[in-house]
């Protein structure tokens, strides 16, 4: 495992092991473009990936992005919904 790798896989875990601990953020922004959780028909991965771009690091159902130095984890359902946002 390279350096690089590694690096971006102890900032995931971190971000996740906080994330499990703070409460939920609820948005993010990405752009001009709003993103929120909780809706009864919230938006899907693809539309988060189209308006949010890649994110920093995916673990199956769970996408990582960062804005603003901050870490925003979001949890995605196994139909695509968007479920959750953490930071």
């Amino acid at each position: 495992m390279n350096r690089k790798h590694f690096l971006l896989v102890l900032t995931a875990c971190v971000a996740l092991g906080y994330a499990t601990f703070a409460s939920a953020t609820s948005s993010i922004r990405c752009g001009v473009h709003l993103i929120q959780d909780g809706q009864r028909n919230g938006p899907g991965n693809y539309e988060v990936l189209k308006k949010c771009g890649e994110p920093l690091e995916r673990f199956g159902n769970t996408w990582i992005y960062e804005k603003n130095r901050t870490h925003y984890v979001l949890t995605f359902k196994d139909n695509g919904q968007l479920q959750s946002i953490k930071r």
